[in-house]
């Protein structure tokens, strides 16, 4: 059948709109520039380089500087603005640059565009206090020279860095900072088989939680050590002792594993039951969303913003299909009660906290928990007792975790205080 011939009959059963909609999906799915191809994340180079099917053996060797201070070459991709991956990342730097080490950044990025600048990073990491400042050094990754220089071992921090990581001539330690189960970001294709691959080149993994840690192994066989969830109750605090009648709702609709568009329906039903209650957005600009329901939108902020926001609300609704946010214990922290998907991703990764309140992913079932946070007749009681919970958190604990894989990876004795 000619396209003319189709034309015609679409014309003829689905009207003009259906038509002109059909056809220009057809000229975008041929002529869009913008949609990310398969593999387009990663530098083909890295990815021939790799042959997981024969190990190499990585094995520490006398430290390279004659400072005694272990050398790390990470490679990372651009840290953005808004990028919870990233600040954790970089928060984990800072305890190891405090426990001796030496940090050089290897920034990846196998993109044209958008143009990453170094000193454009530097510039937005100085003026955003989810970053603690590094005293480590910056280079731009490249595929044609690999990681070059004297390093002690080599840390990858996703999948497309993972393949730089394996192509440093010497056979250092490799660690793999994992920080989700990141075959889960794409359907089955090159994408998914390249990113579960990288839990096979023989690395020691570190994870957040125990089931990321527990999931890589299962994939891929990778040893993964983990370190548990915390909050840092310096910033995150409950300051408002009234009762509440807002709720807040974490979207970020260009990370699908944060689940926005099913959350969305949530608070459509929130607002059909109670329309009086004031709905919370943030984590991205939703104002032209086209929402059936009015809300607050707050997009994106700066992490010292969101405490005071938090304090306003009775409760909140946090989704996460993969790996979970660290959003439940902070707005716990403030005295909110977060209502979380029940999975098995976020109860044991919680650790099953008797604080948040797993709900089934039903819109209906969600938005009633919702409500009845704010309608909690004990609900200032109940805030103050899942906020005391939270107090004297901090993220020393798991701080002195990582250090420690670190230096056994690396076979460094524990230094004596």
């Amino acid at each position: 059948m000619s396209v003319f011939t189709r034309a015609k009959d679409m014309l003829k059963y689905e009207g003009v709109r259906s038509t002109a909609w059909r056809g220009a999906k057809w000229l975008n799915t041929r002529s869009n520039r913008f949609t990310e191809k398969p593999l387009a994340q990663v530098f083909p180079q890295d990815v021939i380089a790799v042959d997981w099917t024969q190990q190499r053996c990585f094995a520490p060797e006398p430290l390279v500087s004659e400072t005694g201070r272990p050398q790390l070459a990470w490679v990372i991709s651009p840290p953005g603005r808004s990028s919870g991956g990233h600040q954790n990342a970089y928060r984990f730097m800072k305890y190891l640059e405090d426990a001796g080490y030496d940090i050089t950044l290897f920034i990846y990025s196998a993109s044209k565009y958008p143009k990453v600048s170094l000193e454009g990073i530097k510039a937005m990491l100085k003026t955003n206090s989810g970053y603690p400042e590094l005293k480590a050094s910056y280079r731009l990754y490249d595929p044609q020279e690999g990681i070059t220089g004297d390093f002690d071992a080599i840390v990858a921090s996703d999948w497309p860095t993972a393949y730089a990581a394996w192509r440093y001539d010497r056979n250092v330690p490799r660690l793999y900072w994992v920080q989700d189960f990141e075959p889960f970001f794409f359907p089955a294709g090159p994408d998914y088989v390249v990113a579960e691959n990288s839990y096979r080149l023989g690395y020691q993994g570190i994870a957040c939680g125990p089931w990321l840690a527990g999931k890589v192994t299962q994939a891929g066989g990778m040893p993964c050590a983990f370190y548990d969830y915390q909050v840092d109750s310096s910033r995150y605090t409950r300051t408002n002792d009234e009762r509440r009648d807002e709720i807040f709702f974490y979207a970020r609709p260009t990370t699908a594993r944060r689940g926005t568009e099913f959350g969305l329906l949530v608070l459509e039903e929130v607002h059909r039951r109670r329309p009086e209650i004031v709905i919370n957005i943030a984590g991205w600009d939703m104002s032209h969303a086209g929402l059936n329901f009015p809300f607050v939108n707050h997009g994106t902020l700066d992490v010292s913003e969101l405490p005071a926001l938090y304090n306003r609300c009775a409760s909140a609704l946090l989704i996460s299909l993969t790996s979970v946010s660290l959003l439940p214990l902070e707005v716990m922290a403030c005295g909110v009660v977060p209502v979380v998907n029940d999975a098995d991703n976020t109860r044991i990764s919680l650790n099953n906290n008797p604080g948040i309140d797993f709900v089934a992913m039903s819109p209906g079932r969600m938005a009633e928990h919702l409500i009845a946070a704010v309608d909690n007749k004990n609900q200032v009681s109940h805030s103050r007792k899942i906020a005391k919970a939270m107090e004297g958190g901090s993220w020393a604990g798991p701080g002195e975790v990582v250090v420690s894989v670190f230096n056994a990876t690396l076979g460094l004795k524990k230094k004596k205080k």
